[in-house]
């Protein structure tokens, strides 16, 4: 990562409230403009298909918003294109280099309000309680970043953090991870390890912390966003984060290590996650915008469709899903992974099949992949997979289970799945919906349509001339004749019966002429 000076840094445009302001235009926002406790946002956000905007939250009366990119159409409107192009154009944007500009703290939005020592108090914090039985209340939108000291480069990650009081929260550090690694070295030495959370940014920036790419961090973050991203070094910490967040919480993991009690939380999965030791994060400052917008995520519960992690993990399995599909088939059409199935265990694939086999070649190879899903169903270009209705006929009127179902065992699995029962390997499955090879034009296979005669002329004046000149169905006698209506040709086909001049082909039904 190359750092370069900027006089004039581009500090908004990938801002919260920026793109909050776009939402609120498209329509994707539910507004409460009424006082609303702490206690009662998780109700307002649990379940909801927009985004909310809490204008009034808490006695301090703060501005917050959840459920950000808890849609497929919002996490297309962070990149302003259509959902189902954003995979590829990640994949495109990650080799595209971008500048990191530093910048001085006066010059970083983030700076313009510092608050250290008795003043920096997470407990000031809009925090809420997200699900009933969680530990406390959780941070939630929390991007960390901290250096790697023997490699010098950035790592990020989204971490939860429990508060346990004005200075000191427990962060969720039990998952391998590049962080739990840097940190279990700062440790050995005895040392703490400083680390700043953002809360509030870009929904790219949530995506971008997600990824498990090598490589700094930081640049991964301008290479997402397509732009030159500005960074400011903290004032009490020295770890640089985007200068244009709306709040950072800078800090220390304390070399103590896993000793605090974090937990239980509501899940990805939508169900609890068990208590379990864990390092503690302690507060030195915080840093903000003047106006700065508070951000909360949505994570758990039963409509997991309308939650940010589900749907940050949609994208996360598809960039991987892209990668192993390409490798196995000549010609893949669409891929969806399932936000109700948490963002990775069901995963969807449209495919235009050019040999016999290929649908099962998808499935090996993505069963096998670096993707997490656990249920794999290929499709013919015909069904859109991001829809459950076609996909549900798909699997009515294309499957047969002693055909079509592939499954295997003994693959590396996410322990948090409860149906696991605690095993760290599990069993993956694959459904080929696909219609046989070849077979798609019978008549039996072909998927029906309404009639459209929209751009129909005559070409015949009689429906005796129309079948002179070819076999044909009724539709097609019907456009031939150019008619709005279709009862005169039954009443002439009718006529041609009585007079034995009328057949019917054996496959497809269409109407001939004898002799």
């Amino acid at each position: 990562m190359a750092l370069r000076l900027s006089p004039k840094p581009d500090v908004e445009t990938f801002r919260l409230r920026g793109f909050a302001e776009r939402l609120i235009e498209a329509g994707e926002v539910e507004l409460i403009d009424q006082p609303v406790p702490l206690t009662e946002m998780a109700g307002y956000l649990d379940g909801n298909e927009k985004a909310v905007l809490f204008q009034s939250a808490g006695p301090e009366s703060a501005e917050v918003i959840g459920n950000v990119l808890g849609s497929r159409s919002r996490i297309g409107l962070a990149f302003g294109m259509d959902r189902a192009q954003v995979p590829e154009e990640i994949n495109r944007r990650i080799s595209v280099e971008q500048p990191i500009v530093k910048i001085n703290s006066a010059d970083a939005p983030v700076h313009q309000v510092v608050l250290e020592n008795e003043e920096a108090d997470l407990t000031a914090l809009p925090v809420h309680l997200q699900h009933e039985m969680d530990g406390g209340p959780y941070l939630s939108a929390s991007i960390d970043y901290a250096h790697d000291p023997d490699t010098g480069l950035i790592n990020s990650g989204i971490r939860r953090m429990m508060l346990r009081g004005r200075q000191h929260a427990g962060v969720d550090l039990t998952a391998p991870s590049d962080l739990q690694s840097i940190f279990r070295k700062v440790q050995a030495g005895g040392e703490s390890l400083p680390v700043s959370y953002v809360v509030g940014c870009h929904p790219i920036d949530l995506l971008s912390a997600s990824m498990r790419l090598s490589g700094d961090e930081l640049q991964l973050l301008a290479n997402l966003r397509g732009a030159p991203l500005s960074v400011v070094k903290g004032v009490t910490n020295g770890v640089l984060v985007p200068a244009d967040a709306e709040m950072v919480l800078e800090g220390y993991l304390d070399p103590a290590g896993y000793v605090d009690a974090e937990g239980p939380f509501g899940e990805f999965l939508g169900y609890y996650g068990v208590m379990r030791p864990n390092p503690i994060f302690r507060l030195s400052a915080i840093t903000k915008r003047r106006d700065a917008l508070f951000q909360t995520v949505t994570i758990s519960g039963k409509t997991l469709t309308n939650t940010d992690t589900a749907n940050i993990g949609t994208i996360l399995t598809e960039v991987a899903v892209w990668d192993a599909i390409k490798t196995a088939v000549r010609e893949p059409v669409a891929v969806c992974a399932t936000a109700s199935s948490g963002g990775l265990f069901n995963t969807r694939i449209a495919i235009r099949q050019r040999v016999p086999g290929e649908a099962r070649n998808a499935i090996s190879a993505l069963l096998g992949s670096l993707a997490d899903t656990k249920n794999v169903f290929i499709v013919d270009d015909d069904v859109d997979v991001t829809s459950d209705t076609q996909m549900d006929w798909a699997l009515a009127t294309r499957f047969q289970p002693d055909r079509d179902l592939v499954i295997q065992d003994g693959f590396r699995a996410i322990p948090i799945d409860p149906s696991l029962e605690g095993s760290r390997i599990g069993a993956k499955a694959g459904f080929d919906l696909t219609q046989p090879f070849g077979k798609r034009d019978r008549v039996e296979m072909t998927v029906s349509v309404p009639p459209n005669f929209t751009n129909s002329l005559a070409r015949f004046q009689t429906t005796e001339d129309a079948l002179a000149d070819g076999a044909k169905s009724f539709g097609e006698i019907v456009a031939a004749l150019g008619t709005d209506d279709g009862r005169e040709v039954v009443r002439a086909l009718d006529e041609l019966r009585n007079k034995d001049r009328l057949s019917r082909q054996d496959e497809d039904g269409r109407y001939i002429l004898n002799g």
